[in-house]
């Protein structure tokens, strides 16, 4: 029984009600002079009334009576357990001393409020049901002194009995009396206490919704935040694929034009027209990457020039991104008189290629990409081969590259590039592995995927690439 209570009144609740601050307990100081005028405002017409004749004490003590009442309001928030015993005394002792006072209408609202206040704002919500309690108790055994002690119950069985001679209801006298009290106080304290825990649980609920709503807000500005970092570090892998791919490729034509220039010109021609080719190429798709970043900035630049800027990036967002049907141009530019490139496309299908989303041929395309300059870096290979399959049976893309040389004493990377393929594959759900080849001379790397890009984990894509 007792568990019931305690849970009814929250007692098992995880969370205290903030006190009000001293601009929020403003209100109360006003409602303290509002609540002296109406009581004095209402005594005195009890008293044109003739009310209080038989009232044992004078004006002065009424005045006491209503006084310190009033004096409970701008505590009632702020000290709400002790306003709630402290109304629950005054009103047992005002009942015995001055009950015509105690039981003026504007009186009996003050009372009805302040314990509402006590249960709706108390933060020991223990503390609330033994207050509670005890104010239970106090007007159990006034009720009971009244009644057994005080007779009121027989004299008012003869009040009632002096003009009603007989029971024409369904009770008699005296049990009607008994019920009318017993009614009253029941709907007085039980209306009270039960609005005060109303309150109490709307305070909680809102507590509870403002507290997820920062949660969620926080929440989506860290998943924001985060959106933010995986696209730098998704521009940055770009931003490296390329210039380390550009760079190698123009660093080994040059070194072929310069080994070629003396007994073949053309041959040294035509590697100097590759260098520059693939440095024009570098130079716009960094500007690209780079105004990529710089799109936010746009955003917030209003005016002619932040239209202008915001149209020229925009131009240079509408240029398509590299796709499978781009790898033999790959293929002619990172082939060199020293190592020759092939890249074949095998389809299950016919067009299937063309079908592959195209955020999958990008991360193909880096990959092979990235892979023949590893080849030209650190490799002494003559001949280097990638093969990318589109198998829509599967739903599968691989892109394998192979190449046959030793690695350059010297030449030792980062680590980077490799990182950037499987950083790659697991983002899409695949995975990549990478090491030299068993029983013949090169390197072997192999990357798959979902053709989707997604529904995969990067361990299932793994079992089937060591399968």
């Amino acid at each position: 029984m007792l568990s019931r209570v305690d849970r009814w009144f929250g007692a098992d609740v995880d969370w205290e009600r903030p006190v009000p601050t001293r601009a929020e307990r403003h209100p109360d100081v006003r409602l303290t002079v509002l609540a002296l005028l109406v009581l004095a405002l209402g005594a005195e017409t009890m008293r044109s009334l003739g009310a209080f004749a038989e009232e044992t004490y004078g004006t002065g003590w009424q005045y006491v009576g209503m006084v310190t009442l009033v004096a409970l309001v701008p505590f009632r928030r702020t000290r709400p357990i002790l306003v709630t015993v402290l109304t629950g005394a005054h009103l047992l002792a005002l009942g015995l001393l001055l009950p015509m006072t105690m039981s003026t209408l504007p009186m009996q609202m003050l009372y009805f409020f302040l314990i509402f206040s006590g249960v709706a704002w108390g933060r020991d919500r223990r503390a609330v049901v033994a207050a509670v309690g005890l104010v239970l108790a106090l007007m159990i055994g006034w009720l009971a002194w009244a009644f057994a002690f005080g007779s009121g119950l027989h004299q008012m069985s003869l009040q009632f009995a002096e003009e009603v001679p007989e029971q024409i209801g369904l009770f008699g006298v005296p049990v009607a009396f008994g019920l009318f009290l017993l009614l009253n106080n029941v709907l007085f304290f039980g209306g009270s206490i039960i609005l005060g825990q109303v309150a109490w649980n709307g305070a909680r609920h809102t507590a509870q919704t403002v507290e997820q709503s920062r949660t969620i807000e926080c929440q989506a500005t860290r998943l924001r935040d985060q959106a933010v970092v995986a696209e730098r570090i998704r521009i940055a892998r770009e931003l490296h694929d390329v210039v380390a791919h550009h760079v190698s490729v123009m660093g080994v034509q040059a070194a072929a034009a310069r080994r070629v220039m003396d007994r073949d010109p053309d041959a040294a021609r035509s590697a100097l027209s590759a260098v520059e080719s693939s440095s024009r190429d570098a130079v716009g798709q960094m500007r690209d990457l780079l105004g990529t970043l710089r799109s936010d900035e746009l955003d917030e630049r209003s005016g002619d020039e932040g239209m202008a800027d915001r149209a020229a990036w925009g131009a240079r967002q509408r240029a398509p991104q590299p796709t499978l049907h781009d790898l033999p141009a790959l293929a002619r530019t990172c082939s060199t008189p020293t190592c020759e490139v092939t890249v074949t496309v095998v389809e299950s299908v016919p067009g299937a290629a063309g079908r592959v989303p195209a955020p999958v041929q990008l991360s193909a395309y880096r990959i092979v990409q990235e892979a023949l300059a590893n080849v030209h870096r650190h490799s002494s290979a003559r001949h280097a081969q990638a093969v990318v399959r589109v198998d829509e049976d599967e739903d599968r893309l691989e892109v394998e590259i192979v190449d046959d040389g030793y690695a350059r004493a010297g030449t030792a990377g980062t680590g980077l590039g490799l990182q950037g393929m499987r950083e790659r594959a697991q983002h899409l759900g695949g995975a990549a592995e990478a090491g030299p080849r068993q029983g013949t001379p090169g390197w072997r790397v192999l990357v798959g995927f979902p053709l989707e890009g997604r529904g995969r984990t990067a361990a299932a894509a793994d079992e089937r690439i060591t399968a």
